[in-house]
């Protein structure tokens, strides 16, 4: 009993000697967030990350999260970051592509990687690696800080059942998603969320996509749409950053830079479970809303397919990192096709005898 007891007091000596070791750095830094935190596993997770990391410390590293627009342009967040205006902001990637093409890969592939493959690619298949060597030159050091559920299709105020009515469309869309759309004539803008509830209720747009179910809602897009199409062909995983200054991530000691990149790897787990969570609800109360759920027909899933394979030949052959990096996530999707038709069971199965 003695020797168990010493060896208990040991560990919890060694434990507090731990904690007592660790140093972390004193951090103040702004991070202004390219979506409102009102909105549910797009907009809260930064703000949860703050609090880990924060509670984690012991208060001695503190990043303050600022909703969109308070401090800089909601989708200017790469930006402000990379010209050192602030040390750090979280957002989705892909709306700085015009720069960094290959960036929109990151933040979703249109037919690519679901959000738990592109979690394997990440870290296990050198997606990280990649990711931090596309924004070195740009002095940004991205931290992958939430992935979510698949995005939907879009609103639309009548059935898209031909490709003809996709053409002239004014249509909202993002990333690599709004160029392969407007291969169909649609024509295509991007705005940041909070604009499109009256861009669709004026006219200014005839449709858009934006996030997954539960987000839309908050935005109210169903009641001035109410054809709502799925699956999110565009962006099978939505993935977002927390974007930091290179020059400040270098400053800081490796306890504090090991501290934030943990704090988002567990807001991956975090952004996701809450996704999935919540997102067959809400489809229910579309429904009861008066709202037309679609699955788009094979042929439009195939015409998209096509247009896909399209854009992403021509832009691989224009950049040799979108090559690199589109290669590396095609490489491991077709390794991971066996697992994933195999150790799965198909997704309608037992649908029917469940209604």
């Amino acid at each position: 009993m003695k020797k168990l007891l010493k060896a208990a007091t040991l560990g919890l000596t060694l434990t507090a000697s731990t904690f007592a070791l660790a140093d972390f750095d004193k951090v103040r830094w702004q991070v202004p967030m390219g979506f409102p935190s009102s909105l549910t596993a797009l907009g809260d997770t930064m703000p949860e990350v703050a609090k880990m990391v924060s509670d984690m410390s012991g208060g001695k590293v503190v990043l303050k999260t600022f909703e969109p627009g308070k401090l800089i342009p909601s989708l200017g967040v790469f930006e402000n970051v990379s010209n050192g205006n602030i040390p750090a902001g979280y957002s989705w990637m892909g709306y700085e592509w015009g720069q960094i093409p290959a960036s929109a890969l990151f933040g979703a592939t249109p037919f690519g990687l679901e959000s738990q493959e592109f979690l394997a690619w990440m870290y296990h298949h050198g997606g990280d690696e990649m990711l931090k060597e596309l924004f070195a030159p740009h002095n940004v050091y991205p931290i992958l800080c939430g992935t979510i559920s698949p995005e939907a299709a879009g609103w639309f105020r009548e059935e898209m059942d031909s490709l003809d009515k996709f053409k002239g469309l004014k249509f909202r869309a993002a990333g690599v998603g709004g160029e392969i759309m407007s291969e169909f004539g649609m024509s295509v803008t991007l705005l940041p969320g909070g604009e499109l509830y009256q861009a669709l209720e004026t006219g200014v747009l005839d449709a858009t996509e934006f996030s997954m179910p539960i987000v839309d809602e908050q935005l109210g897009f169903y009641q001035v749409a109410k054809h709502y199409y799925l699956p999110g062909w565009h962006q099978p995983s939505t993935n977002q950053y927390l974007y930091v200054n290179l020059d400040k991530w270098n400053g800081l000691n490796s306890q504090t830079q090991a501290l934030i990149e943990n704090s988002c790897k567990a807001a991956n787990t975090v952004a996701l479970a809450k996704a999935e969570a919540l997102q067959g609800a809400v489809l229910k109360s579309f429904e009861e809303k008066g709202v037309q759920l679609h699955k788009y027909s094979p042929e439009i899933l195939n015409a998209f397919k096509e247009a896909t394979d399209r854009v992403m030949a021509r832009r691989s052959e224009s950049d040799p990192m979108f090559d690199k990096v589109y290669s590396s996530m095609k490489a491991f999707q077709d390794e991971h096709r066996p697992w994933k038709n195999f150790g799965y069971l198909p997704r309608d199965f037992g649908v029917e005898d469940a209604e």
